[in-house]
């Protein structure tokens, strides 16, 4: 590639059919941005305690060739989210409204050789398989799973745990785990042996 050659750039629509069929092996680049509800979503929907008025994600996209010394330019992807979910809360168990905000760069690779041969030590970047019907969707739904907390809470202060977990019930549930719990059945043996 010649390097004062000028690359076609394509602007991607922001509707979630078009995202689903993206030729990423064209020499050319693209660049969009736009809004996906919880509901354009499915995986990350099922994970959604609620779904509220302005819940969902903000997407910008850019790819774009960057040159290497003594080989062929390789082919970047810059991806910014930003946007809100409604979670359980596991020290409440009530809604709670969780903030994103993730920028990922992917180094675009033709083959799984390649991806595998990508060097680990490189953080800053991520190497990611293209094809000629690339799913930008599923690729965008798949960094907003990788960047939920494993455990959501609201910031301290602003919740209580949950009665029926803690406090005056702690009491009763302990008692009943105790009456139903199996191995007592086992030390009762040992006892009569």
């Amino acid at each position: 590639m010649n390097r004062n050659q000028v690359l076609p750039q394509i602007e991607l629509s922001s509707d979630t059919g078009s995202l689903r069929k993206v030729d990423l092996c064209a020499h050319q680049a693209y660049k969009g941005y736009g809004f996906l509800g919880i509901r354009d979503l499915p995986r990350v929907a099922e994970g959604a305690s609620a779904v509220e008025a302005g819940d969902g994600f903000h997407w910008k996209l850019e790819t774009y060739f960057e040159d290497s010394p003594g080989s062929v330019p390789r082919q970047f992807m810059n991806l910014e989210l930003k946007g809100q979910i409604h979670l359980v809360c596991q020290r409440c168990l009530r809604d709670c409204p969780v903030e994103l905000s993730e920028v990922r760069r992917f180094a675009l690779v033709g083959s799984e050789d390649e991806a595998d041969a990508f060097p680990v030590e490189d953080d800053q970047q991520e190497p990611l398989v293209t094809s000629q019907h690339f799913n930008i969707l599923e690729t965008i739904e798949d960094e907003i799973l990788l960047s939920l907390p494993l455990i959501p809470k609201h910031p301290e202060g602003v919740c209580e745990a949950h009665a029926s977990a803690f406090g005056e019930d702690a009491g009763k549930s302990a008692a009943l785990e105790k009456r139903i719990n199996p191995f007592n059945i086992l030390k009762n043996m040992k006892k009569n042996s």
